[in-house]
Formats: C-alpha cells, structure tokens, sequence
C-alpha cells in the first residue's frame, strides 16, 4: 500500500479591509484548509470566498475555531470554562457549516486554532469538550489533534475519526508539544529543511526535537501555517518533496 499523508493550511484570516494570508496561491499545493470562523480572525464574507476557493482548487474545507481574541489573532490563553469552549466550538463550525451547504460543499473536519489547539493538547477537560462540540454538531466530522495528545484521546473516546497532526515548520520540544513561539528557533525559517523534515515525519514517522533524541511521531496530516509571509514557497516545496519521496499527498477526509 502506497504511504500517503494530508497537507494542510490555515486560511480565510483576511477581514474587512486587513488582508492577512496568500489563500488562493495555496489552495495549489494544500489538500486540506483550515477557515478561520470570524472570532480569532476571518468574518463572513470572506469565509464564503475561502470556501469557493477550497471547491474551486478541490480541497477539503474544514473549520478553525479559535478562542474570540481577534486582537491576539486567538494565540492568547482565556479563562473559560468547558462549557463555554464547547458553545464556542459549536458556534464557529456552525456557521462555516452554514457556508458550506450554502455552496454545495462538505465540511469534513475541525481544526481548533492557536491558543486553543495547545490547551486541549494538554488539557483533557477543553480536548472532551471540543470533541463534544463536534459530535453534537456532526458526528462524521474528523477532528485535527496533535498527534498523542488529549485532543486525539478525547476523539477516539467519542468515536469521532481523529487525523493525527504534525508540523513541518514548527519546532518541537523534547517531550512532543510545540516550542512556544516566543522562544527563539520555534518557527523554522528555511523551507527546505521543513520539507525534509515533513518527508522524514511521514516516511520514517520520527521528529528531531530541539534538545534529546528522536521522537515516534506518526502523521496523518502535515500543517503548513498560511500567515508565514512564505507559506506558499513552503507549501510548495514540502508538496514536491512528499512526491518526490513517493509520498501520495491527498487529503484525509478522502483516504
């Protein structure tokens, strides 16, 4: 059986007048995209373009609901509690949902964002209740997680299918989470490394941390964040390396 993994972008993180991200250069080499569902940033006009742009390129829209801290862009920890996480949650899918069926798409899954994607990493109180969320809103939605965290448990609990996520231009701490990107070296600035990298995630499933030894790490999907000024040339260049290596790239709502 071909080895085959799902490469992913944020997208749709343009409102009103503040233009943020290049979407439509990076439909061209993505299989899955995250659209930001108008809290962390986006708003409804352009959640409706992005996910034109998704149909148009053949890619799988999924939602990205953040915490509502637009000022922050959703990176910021909040105070709240499960039950607001998952009220929050069930907003945010909802409406992109609203877009989707409003354009003949299918919404297959649900990526939380930023501050909230790294608290239910960790925290199996907000992972359960953004699982929850989900379940109630469409059980056949697939959930993002970071691979081995309690977001991924808290899917697999519910029997919500579940993409284990990794990043290719992020760099990892010895115990498998995220450097927190106020720390030096937490994003990795040369595309070339991330796509060897991402070759090296999916072909031999292990990261190099910045301090330790290799970690297992087995992807189901790749992230390629969209507000890195070069997403599209990173895009790119881990898309022809995952081929290169053999590696069949589509997206894992369809695998």
């Amino acid at each position: 059986m071909a080895v085959a993994v799902d490469l992913n972008a944020d997208a749709g993180e343009s409102f009103g007048a503040y233009v943020g991200g290049l979407d439509e250069e990076i439909m061209r080499y993505i299989t899955s995209v995250n659209v930001a569902c108008g809290l962390h940033a986006g708003d409804w006009c352009v959640m409706r373009r992005t996910v034109a742009l998704a149909a148009r390129y053949g890619v799988a829209v999924g939602a990205h609901p953040g915490y509502p801290d637009r000022q922050g862009f959703g990176r910021r920890d909040m105070t709240m509690s499960a039950a607001e996480i998952g009220d929050c949650v069930v907003y945010q899918v909802g409406a992109l949902m609203g877009f989707c069926r409003a354009a003949g798409v299918v919404l297959s899954h649900v990526k939380p964002h930023g501050a909230l994607y790294n608290r239910a990493a960790r925290d199996p109180a907000a992972a359960a209740a953004i699982a929850e969320a989900v379940k109630s809103v469409d059980p056949g939605l697939i959930l993002f997680g970071p691979a081995g965290s309690a977001l991924v448990e808290a899917a697999g609990a519910l029997g919500l299918r579940c993409a284990a996520e990794a990043f290719a231009d992020r760099a990892y701490n010895s115990d498998g989470t995220l450097v927190d990107r106020s720390r030096p070296g937490a994003l990795i600035d040369d595309p070339r490394w991330a796509a060897s990298r991402a070759v090296r995630m999916v072909i031999e499933q292990r990261v190099s941390p910045v301090t330790g030894p290799d970690l297992p790490l087995a992807a189901d999907t790749i992230c390629v964040h969209g507000d890195n000024p070069r997403a599209v040339e990173f895009a790119r260049l881990i898309r022809e390396a995952l081929t290169g290596a053999g590696v069949e790239v589509r997206p894992f709502a369809r695998s």
